[in-house]
């Protein structure tokens, strides 16, 4: 089964109308699921910490410890909210390092493209930001003038540093008032389309619920390599020489490329789940080839 709508959240009119107001909007993505307690936890903590500030979840579905599912997610979304929106993303939440074993968790908070966002130090705000953000700054570990947590253990960094840190933020403190500049996060490094005179090579970003096949691959890219020629998408052993307008335009069962609404190239199958069925998964090459003119 294909979408049939565009991906992302549609944000009702009392939430637009709160974020008019001033009223800040807090948006919550995270690994930990939907089995456990791990969700409610954490919105209690918010109720302590701002019992009247909306708060929407983008998702908690993400793969556990999947910075790169995490990234695109937000990234197909977080623009959907209004301007000024605070995104507190849990997922590694005591940071990365480069050694493996993190011996000194760390966490950010950036300013990037009108948004705010809030998570560890694990390169995912340089990939989402495509780089370290402009405006990026540390957070402590200590956050003092906070109402304490009734029976709180050994540190938690969502409910002791991400979460107080987002509400401040959401309410309106400056970016600065959290900590210092940060210059030098842990940095992941995303994987670049080639463009070639006759080729765009790019790869599976990430494989949604619908099992379709999201690349790195932007119309624009496409546009701008091909120069009006057909295009070809090969993929595997397979071969397809139409971009279809949507994912239902070819018959069930037959495979579709598209663009989603974000202007990324797709591979699907119409009602049928393309990863398995093709084989194709996280970082699969895909190429668009165009006639030599």
């Amino acid at each position: 089964m294909q979408p049939r709508r565009p991906a992302g959240l549609l944000l009702n009119n009392t939430t637009k109308n709160l974020a008019t107001a001033g009223m800040g909007v807090l948006t919550l993505l995270t690994d930990f699921g939907y089995r456990d307690h791990y969700v409610a936890a954490l919105k209690a903590r918010l109720l302590h910490l701002a019992p009247t500030l909306p708060v929407m979840d983008i998702t908690h579905g993400v793969e556990p410890y999947n910075i790169a599912h995490a990234v695109h997610v937000l990234r197909a979304v977080f623009r959907d909210f209004p301007p000024g929106t605070t995104h507190l993303i849990t997922v590694s939440d005591y940071g990365a390092s480069a050694a493996g074993a993190v011996a000194t968790p760390a966490w950010h908070a950036a300013e990037h493209e009108g948004h705010y966002f809030v998570a560890a130090d694990n390169g995912l705000l340089p990939l989402l930001c495509d780089g370290v953000p402009a405006q990026l700054v540390r957070l402590s570990a200590v956050a003092p003038a906070l109402p304490p947590l009734p029976g709180a253990g050994s540190l938690n960094p969502t409910r002791d540093v991400l979460a107080p840190a987002a509400v401040r933020l959401a309410q309106g403190q400056p970016l600065s008032g959290l900590g210092p500049a940060a210059t030098d996060p842990y940095v992941l490094t995303n994987r670049q389309v080639r463009l070639q005179d006759n080729r765009v090579t790019g790869h599976v970003v990430h494989v949604d619920h619908f099992g379709n096949l999201i690349t790195n691959i932007s119309r624009e890219a496409v546009e701008v390599v091909g120069r009006g020629r057909p295009a070809a998408v090969h993929f595997g052993r397979e071969v397809v020489r139409e971009l279809r307008p949507h994912f239902a335009a070819a018959p069930p069962g037959e495979i579709v490329c598209t663009f989603n609404p974000q202007g990324c190239l797709c591979v699907a199958i119409n009602q049928g789940h393309a990863s398995e069925l093709l084989g194709l998964y996280f970082d699969s090459q895909v190429d668009v080839r165009f006639a030599s003119e």
